[in-house]
């Protein structure tokens, strides 16, 4: 039986958990008023007058719990060469040919990706919403400012909305992926596989 590898703490996870709780809460809440077909979301929350209220509120959270995200892992997500030479190698990555790509540190390419275009978006979403959050902030602006924040903020929100997509959906094709972010460790055997120069350093 394979041994393992501590891969997350349960302080990184729970905060990891906490994001996609107030990520989904704040989706969904939000999709209410993208469009008229979506607005049953509303329902979700209490109507529509508690969506339009707790949605911010939601936002604003989801922000302040993921900055922790930022500040405790923007280090090892930053980009080198070996990145670069992956994204190059997309081709082997969707054809499973890991064998071929470089080798990955704790994070890979696309994952480093992930993380800092979540980061541009709830940057600018958190941004946005406060110029056209009424009743508090909304008057402080000209109209066309108000109205050019909701539409980069629809636009953020779609971005972002689609990113966690792909990312939740490379975590189910990465066999053993979720049992990282779950239990905080991982197989010696998918540490060697998917991340050799991260697996190397854990156990030299």
């Amino acid at each position: 039986m394979s041994r393992t590898i501590p891969r997350y703490s349960d302080h990184e996870r729970m905060v990891h958990w906490s994001v996609a709780i107030l990520f989904l809460l704040a989706a969904l809440s939000g999709l209410a008023f993208f469009h008229p077909s979506l607005f049953w979301f509303s329902a979700l929350f209490g109507g529509g007058s508690w969506d339009r209220i707790l949605h911010p509120f939601l936002g604003v959270l989801m922000a302040l719990v993921f900055s922790y995200t930022v500040v405790h892992f923007w280090r090892a997500n930053r980009m080198d060469a070996e990145d670069r030479k992956w994204l190059e190698q997309w081709r082997d990555v969707v054809s499973n040919r890991e064998e071929r790509l470089p080798p990955v540190g704790r994070f890979n390419a696309g994952q480093k990706l992930v993380f800092w275009i979540t980061v541009v978006c709830v940057i600018t979403l958190l941004v946005t919403g406060l110029i056209f959050w009424r009743p508090w902030f909304a008057d402080w602006y000209p109209v066309a400012l108000v109205r050019l924040a909701t539409l980069l903020h629809s636009f953020a929100a779609f971005v972002l909305i689609v990113t966690i997509i792909v990312h939740i959906y490379s975590a189910i094709w990465v066999k053993g992926s979720f049992r990282a972010m779950l239990r905080g460790d991982v197989s010696e055997r998918w540490a060697r596989k998917h991340h050799a120069s991260w697996y190397r350093e854990m156990t030299r």
